[in-house]
């Protein structure tokens, strides 16, 4: 790897590490505005931003973990897919919250994240992927790891959830919410502790 490679490297190194904890503000922001606050505007806000900076985050994961071969590929794949639904969702219910005379044109729920397929269920896999994939390559804490496979696993359980029961008060379907809301920004948090904070190759 060339000077400027690894020059370039670190910064979106950095650029990755400023959008995981700007993550954490938008999960925080849509986890008080959909649960506490009920306001719709702002969760729609909150949900649509958060897939987009994670999707930077898991992308510099994959940076770390592509060593491991397909299994890192894929679960690069299924992660930018899972953020992507989450920002097309988000993105649907902004709609919606800016103009509800047409959110019934619009259909109601979107149709394209079904009892959160994309957001929880497929986002799950791909951390799982990643987390799984980055234990064979050293380049990650491997804590940090650990967790995004508890993550991932806590993710994939909250759509399920979601799919089979349908009250959504429902402690099959609150419990492992609640988890997913605590594990969520302290994995992205200290995602982008460690990416600001490591030095590049070399350095």
């Amino acid at each position: 790897m060339t000077d400027r490679s690894a020059m370039s490297d670190h910064r979106f190194d950095r650029w990755a590490g400023w959008a995981a904890l700007a993550a954490v503000v938008a999960s925080l922001v849509y986890t008080v505005a959909f649960v506490v606050l009920k306001i719709d505007l702002l969760a729609a806000l909150g949900l649509l931003a958060g897939g987009l900076l994670s999707a930077a985050a898991l992308f510099a994961v994959y940076e770390r973990v592509r060593g491991a071969g397909p299994l890192a590929t894929l679960g690069l794949v299924l992660g930018l897919a899972g953020t992507m639904g989450a920002a097309l969702h988000g993105a649907y219910d902004l709609a919606n919250a800016l103009h509800p005379e047409a959110a019934g044109t619009l259909g109601g729920p979107f149709p394209a994240d079904p009892r959160g397929f994309l957001t929880f269920g497929v986002a799950g896999l791909g951390v799982l992927a990643l987390s799984w994939a980055g234990l064979d390559t050293g380049r990650l804490p491997r804590n940090l790891l650990y967790l995004g496979l508890l993550f991932g696993v806590v993710l994939v359980v909250i759509y399920l959830g979601r799919l089979v029961v349908l009250d959504a008060a429902s402690m099959l379907v609150l419990g492992p919410a609640v988890v997913g809301a605590v594990i969520s920004p302290i994995w992205y948090g200290w995602l982008g502790y460690h990416l600001l904070m490591d030095k590049p190759a070399g350095a």
